[in-house]
C-alpha cells in the first residue's frame, strides 16, 4: 500500500476534491472477487500492527520521553468509532486514553479554544486518541458561526463581526500549539476520514434499517448533512492552513472502512516504530540493588 499519496504537509495547494474517498481499483476489485479473504488478510495486517503498536507502548511506558497523540477527524459516519475500535484493539488500557470531545461545556467557553484541548495531551509514555479535537474549533464554528458568540471573544459582539481574520488566528494558534507540542516529545498524527456523500447517506439509512444500529441514529446528523459543502470547505481550508512538514495530514479514502482502518493502521505502525525509543539504561548502583533484591527473595 502506498502510503505518501494520502500525505499533504502543506505544500502547495490542497483540494479536497483530488483526494479519493473510495479505495484504489485493484483493492476494489479483488475485494469484489475474494471478499472474505480480503477482510481475514486485512484484520491479520491491522493485528499485527497492533502487536507492534503494544511493543512500542511498552518502550514509551518505560521511558516517558516521547509520547503519541493520534486525532480523528471526519464527517459523521465516517468511521470514527469503529476506527478506533479496531485499529486500537489489544493496546494496554493503562497508559491510552481515548478522549470525544463534545460540546463544550460552561467552564471550557470561560477559557480559551484550547485550553480543554492542552489539558487532554498525552503525559511523556502515553498515547491518546482525540475523537475529534480542536479542529471542531475551526469547523463547527466556522458553519455555525453563531456558536461564537458562547464563547465571550472580544470584539465578537454579532455574527457580522466574525471575520476571515479570526479563522487566521485560530489556525495559527493551532499549528503553533502542535509544533509546541512536537518539540516536547509529543508524536502527532492527524487523519481525517474522507468519505462521500453518497456514503454518508447509506451509512445513515443503515442505522435507520437495522434495529441494532438504531441507537447511533442522530436527527441532528441529518440537520448536519444540509451543510454538506459548508463542511466540505471548512475542512479544505482547515487542512490547508494547519499542514506543516513536521505535523501533516493523511487523508484517507474511508468509503470502504476496512481499507481506510488497514491504511491507518500501517500509516501509524509507520511513524510510531521512527521515534527514537529505547528501555532506560540503569546505573550500576540500580544493579547492585537489583542483586540484594534476589538475595533478599531467596532467603
Amino acid at each position: 500500500m502506498t502510503l505518501e499519496k494520502y500525505r499533504f504537509d502543506g505544500t502547495g495547494t490542497f483540494d479536497i476534491k483530488a483526494f479519493a474517498t473510495a479505495p484504489p481499483d485493484e483493492f476494489k476489485n479483488k475485494k469484489d472477487k475474494i471478499k472474505k479473504d480480503i477482510k481475514k488478510d486485512i484484520k491479520k495486517d491491522i493485528k499485527h500492527n497492533t502487536k507492534t503498536l503494544s511493543k512500542v507502548q511498552e518502550h514509551l511506558a518505560a521511558q516517558k520521553q516521547y509520547s503519541v497523540l493520534i486525532i480523528f477527524q471526519g464527517m459523521d459516519a465516517a468511521g470514527k468509532d469503529s476506527m478506533i475500535e479496531h485499529v486500537m484493539s489489544g493496546i494496554n488500557p493503562q497508559g491510552t486514553r481515548v478522549v470525544s470531545f463534545k460540546v463544550p461545556t460552561e467552564l471550557e467557553l470561560s477559557h480559551d479554544f484550547l485550553w480543554r484541548i492542552h489539558n487532554a495531551f498525552p503525559a511523556g509514555g502515553e498515547l491518546t486518541v482525540f475523537n475529534r479535537s480542536h479542529y471542531e474549533e475551526v469547523l463547527v464554528d466556522r458553519v455555525h458561526p453563531e456558536l461564537l458568540l458562547k464563547e465571550n471573544l472580544p470584539g465578537i459582539d454579532s455574527v457580522s463581526d466574525v471575520h476571515d481574520d479570526l479563522w487566521t488566528e485560530r489556525f495559527n494558534d493551532i499549528k503553533a500549539l502542535e509544533s509546541y507540542a512536537r518539540r516536547n516529545g509529543i508524536l502527532l498524527l492527524k487523519f481525517f476520514l474522507h468519505i462521500s456523500k453518497a456514503e454518508q447517506k447509506d451509512r445513515f439509512l443503515k442505522r435507520i434499517e437495522i434495529p441494532e444500529k438504531n441507537w447511533k441514529f442522530s436527527l441532528a446528523d441529518i440537520r448536519e448533512r444540509r451543510y454538506w459543502d459548508d463542511y466540505q470547505k471548512a475542512y479544505q481550508e482547515a487542512i490547508q492552513h494547519t499542514a506543516t512538514k513536521k505535523n501533516p495530514w493523511y487523508i484517507i479514502p474511508s468509503d470502504d472502512k476496512w481499507y481506510s482502518r488497514l491504511a491507518v493502521s500501517q500509516i501509524i505502525n509507520r511513524e510510531v516504530t521512527a521515534l527514537p525509543l529505547k528501555y532506560p539504561v540503569i546505573s550500576e548502583a540500580q544493579k547492585q540493588g537489583l542483586v540484594q533484591a534476589v538475595t533478599d527473595l531467596r532467603d
